[in-house]
């Protein structure tokens, strides 16, 4: 009899949930794709209805619910802090109390009375534990190692902000400590406020934001707020910070150090933004490189594995792997909280005896991060035919000639296939695609497409076979969370690149692939291979059929500000209202000149109902 363990995220961003069958991840997926509330942090309950409708199951089928943190621990956490900083923080303790007081610490209560409202059958037990141990099990527990070190890194969970763990078999031992208010999470999110980004969100772009800029605070960040020390472990000058004492980041304490009051929201950016960013970046990553070398030293182990959220610091990522530290590294594909979900199902999974998924096998447990819900070709078409939206069913392989010679002739595509990916990167299933060799695609993509500002970078997709003839690769990365150099036979001479700094930047040719090059001849690199992505694998087989080059720009299949499209009436409106030429909607082909004009209404998912 197949044992299910349902795990749920909740309450706080990211919310998820996910199932696992006798230890074999089955089923994942964030509350926002169903919401369409980016980052949404209420009780998952589209997720778990689509979780148990993949397994064919109901509440009743289920041994247990996993539930990702302990909130005994969290209330422990958040009264100590209102303590320590009182009368300060009295505002935000007298707006927080009654929740605490009630939903928030009986969560184990509170998640069994919002599944119980699904009246999908009888609810299971709810079990809780710390919120580093879900991080470090949904690292370890799916990865292809049988043992390995495992670093988890974010904001703030429980207590912990930073864990060292030893993972062997299905055990995991922790071996090291960090607690706030001493954060690497909240550092970074500290300048991600100052800098004008959204906290818990805008974290990346400060990632994306740092090679435009030069370290020129970094001295500053590690004399005034953080001392590290030679283990990676650290400790936050909490003067300067304003996190414990209001619903700021930051306040005067930045401001003296940095010149002035904090960038507000779509003001323009300066240098100081950029050197800002450039600055925590080194320091971040220098913590990092230590932290990894310290856990080897504590485990012994060749291996490691990576969560949390600071693991989506793909930047940092890939330092650590061309550091040499480890023979290999793994990242959990879902690294944030909404991964989570899926690690409180597998660490409960693994307490009632499940086996690990085969690590010596080589492959990890998580099918390519493809665990989301699909939508055949017979639904598609009927969605379209009640619609009457024009289209064309080419078959298979006369699809991906068609779409490979559209981006080769400079069109952009969307591409809605498969299973939704888990975690916050497209990897081929909603993902929006352009030829990487055309010098206009990425201000056309950013500006025309996404919405977004002109400074993002946009990650390359690559045939894995052909990685290391384009990228600085040191092993695979298939869930687009390494960044490597261009491979030096692919860069080119840059004329003039000294005289210009900040986002004219963006206007030097570096490589032979410019639309995917960041400023620093890196890239966010996602190596793809015929058996996790077969049609994406198909398609880039294509392309390089009849370009030579076997590499596409993938970016995820939304529009700045709103999550990644998850059903055929939303990527189809995301067509529609952007300038994506063609839209591969599984076997069928849509191509913009040949749709009827679109009417944008106040809310256009009343222009379409919802299937």
């Amino acid at each position: 009899m197949t044992d299910l363990i349902l795990g749920i995220s909740a309450f706080y961003h990211d919310s998820a949930a996910a199932l696992v069958a006798d230890g074999v991840p089955v089923a994942a997926a964030q509350e926002e794709r169903f919401t369409r509330r980016r980052h949404d942090p209420s009780f998952p309950a589209h997720a778990v209805r689509f979780c148990l409708r993949e397994a064919g199951a109901g509440l009743g089928d289920v041994s247990a619910v996993a539930y990702y943190e302990d909130p005994v621990q969290k209330f422990r956490r958040v009264m100590a802090t209102f303590a320590g900083t009182a009368p300060y923080g009295y505002p935000v303790f007298r707006d927080r109390l009654p929740e605490w007081s009630t939903w928030r610490l009986r969560a184990a209560r509170t998640v069994r009375e919002r599944l119980a409202a699904l009246d999908a059958g009888p609810v299971p037990d709810v079990e809780c534990q710390e919120h580093h141990a879900s991080h470090a099990a949904s690292a370890f527990l799916p990865s292809p190692y049988a043992s390995a070190a495992v670093l988890s890194v974010d904001g703030v969970g429980d207590w912990a902000t930073t864990t060292i763990w030893h993972g062997r078999g299905t055990d995991l031992s922790k071996r090291a400590e960090i607690r706030f208010p001493h954060s690497l999470g909240l550092l970074y999110s500290a300048f991600t406020y100052f800098c004008g980004f959204k906290v818990d969100s805008g974290e990346y772009k400060l990632m994306g934001l740092a090679p435009y800029g030069t370290p020129r605070y970094a001295d500053v960040i590690r004399n005034e707020l953080i001392d590290i020390k030679p283990d990676g472990s650290f400790r936050l000058n909490l003067r300067n910070f304003a996190y414990l004492r209001g619903r700021t980041m930051t306040g005067r304490g930045f401001e003296k150090l940095f010149g002035g009051e904090r960038r507000l929201p779509e003001q323009p950016l300066t240098r100081r933004e950029f050197d800002l960013a450039a600055s925590v970046q080194e320091a971040v990553e220098q913590v990092l490189l230590r932290l990894a070398r310290t856990s080897r030293d504590l485990t012994g182990e060749r291996n490691l594995c990576l969560a949390g959220g600071v693991a989506l610091n793909c930047v940092a990522n890939g330092k650590i792997s061309r550091a040499g530290t480890f023979d290999s590294m793994w990242v959990q594909p879902a690294a944030g909280d909404a991964g989570g979900a899926l690690g409180a199902a597998l660490s409960a999974a693994a307490r009632r005896g499940a086996p690990r998924a085969h690590p010596e096998s080589g492959a990890d447990a998580m099918s390519g991060a493809l665990l989301g819900p699909a939508f055949d070709d017979e639904e598609i078409g009927a969605y379209l035919d009640r619609h009457a939206i024009p289209y064309s069913r080419p078959g298979r392989d006369a699809l991906v000639k068609e779409v490979a010679a559209a981006l080769a002739d400079g069109k952009v595509v969307g591409w809605f296939q498969g299973r939704m990916e888990f975690g916050p990167r497209a990897l081929g299933s909603r993902s929006i695609l352009g030829d990487p060799r055309d010098p206009d695609m990425q201000s056309t993509m950013n500006l025309k497409i996404k919405f977004r500002e002109s400074f993002r970078p946009f990650a390359p997709a690559v045939l894995a076979s052909d990685a290391g003839d384009y990228f600085d690769l040191r092993q695979d990365s298939p869930y687009m969370l390494l960044v490597a150099g261009i491979a030096p036979e692919q860069r080119v001479a840059a004329p003039g690149a000294a005289e210009v700094s900040g986002l004219d930047l963006l206007r030097v040719p570096r490589s032979t692939l410019p639309a995917v090059t960041h400023v620093d001849s890196s890239a966010r690199v996602q190596t793809v291979d015929e058996d996790s992505q077969p049609l994406f694998h198909d398609l880039l087989t294509a392309f390089r059929r009849q370009t030579g080059c076997p590499v596409l720009i993938n970016t995820s299949f939304n529009v700045r500000g709103e999550p990644i499209v998850h059903t055929p009436r939303e990527a189809y409106a995301c067509f529609m209202r952007t300038g994506i030429d063609l839209l591969a909607l599984g076997g069928h082909l849509l191509r913009k000149d040949g749709q009827p004009a679109w009417r944008e209404t106040a809310d256009w998912r009343e222009e379409i109902p919802l299937d």
